[in-house]
């Protein structure tokens, strides 16, 4: 376990790793670090066949968003033992396993200010996934190393830019909780999340 316990130091908080470890060893899981993944954070597998509780987290995480994300997939575990399939995968079951799985993390104060408030707030707003809720989100991307990439957010109306698959937009009006936005080679419309990271181009390209 303390090989485990080490590991785990790396990507999150160290005060936080041995419960994680806990975790891993008395839920029987396969906890996997994975490569970076465009479309998702981290994953949770229900057991199936001959195989057990498989959850995976991404490696790019800072050490704040990697336990947050970690502690949203053992609350699907939880879940999944308390209900198999038989709830909403984001339902008040899994939202009462998330808020008790958090409190040790809460208690202890190993986040900072404003992650702490972030989680508090969404803790008590049963309407958004932990994952989809833009304050807690805004609040662990500010812990990210600085890198190429900007929120969509933050760039004015009508900037050109461009995302990891090398697609070119320009950013339009916000309808309601995302942004509209037509891809320049064919016109087609778009909507992204405000929080997604893009990459500004140059004027004139």
């Amino acid at each position: 376990m303390a090989d485990k316990v080490e590991v785990l130091a790396r990507y999150m908080p160290p005060t936080a790793a041995p419960i994680i470890a806990k975790w891993i060893d008395y839920f029987q899981c396969e906890f996997k670090i994975s490569k970076t993944r465009s479309t998702k954070l981290g994953d949770y597998r229900h057991p199936f066949k001959e195989a057990g509780h498989k959850i995976s987290v991404n490696n790019n995480l800072n050490a704040y968003a990697f336990l947050v994300t970690t502690v949203h997939e053992f609350a699907h575990l939880v879940t999944w033992n308390d209900h198999n399939n038989k709830v909403k995968p984001h339902g008040l079951e899994w939202k009462r396993n998330f808020q008790k799985m958090m409190s040790p993390f809460l208690e202890s104060k190993l986040f900072p200010q404003d992650i702490q408030v972030a989680i508090t707030n969404y803790l008590q707003n049963p309407a958004a996934s932990s994952c989809t809720d833009l304050n807690l989100s805004r609040a662990l991307r500010a812990y990210d190393m600085p890198h190429k990439y900007v929120r969509l957010e933050e760039i004015p109306q009508d900037t050109v830019f461009t995302i990891k698959d090398g697609r070119k937009f320009k950013k339009g009006m916000r309808l309601r909780k995302r942004f509209r936005c037509v891809q320049l080679s064919n016109g087609h419309v778009y909507l992204f999340n405000p929080l997604a990271e893009v990459e500004l181009l140059p004027e004139g390209t």
